[in-house]
């Protein structure tokens, strides 16, 4: 075989095999965020029920932000294991937000009627708190401690059962 064909064929063999990984594979992780200790964006928005939310008034408990859109596959799969987690850290210890960024109360209603969200779901209809708090994929969640700094970022889905994804929140 000729040498430039068996690179080639080697090449190929290569990416297929890389491409084979099941993307599930690839778990999400906490990041230390870049202004780590500061305080986060701020975050008024209403809740489903036309009620104003403000992050700043959760200071003393762990909360988690989570970013996300009822299209997002990765948002859907986290779901449950989010309403797991909320359950087992029951408010005021933790506290989930889950801001659903440009979509419609009934859009969203419908979605919850089909998966039920046991958390704060948020509305950002215009997308104005996703562009400043500057996420880039959904889902997206943030951790910010009791004292009201943002400590961690966790890109991409999460599997919220996993141990070592829940140590941060503890």
């Amino acid at each position: 075989m000729h040498t430039s064909l068996r690179t080639l064929l080697l090449v190929v063999t290569t990416w297929l095999a890389l491409m084979a990984v099941p993307i599930a594979q690839a778990q999400a992780a906490w990041v230390a965020y870049s202004g780590q200790g500061q305080p986060p964006m701020p975050l008024l928005l209403n809740d489903l029920d036309g009620n104003p939310v403000d992050l700043a008034s959760l200071k003393g408990q762990v909360v988690l932000v989570n970013f996300w859109a009822t299209w997002c596959e990765g948002c859907r799969v986290e779901i449950p294991a989010l309403n797991r987690l909320q359950q087992r850290f029951k408010q005021p210890k933790l506290h989930i937000l889950g801001v659903n960024s440009g979509e419609g109360k009934a859009r969203i209603g419908q979605f919850t009627q089909r998966i039920p969200i046991q958390y704060t779901i948020l509305r950002d209809a215009d997308s104005v708190a996703i562009k400043a708090w500057r996420v880039r994929i959904m889902p997206t969640t943030f951790l910010i401690d009791k004292q009201g700094r943002l400590r961690y970022e966790l890109a991409g889905e999460a599997d919220w059962d996993d141990p070592t994804i829940q140590a941060p929140v503890l």
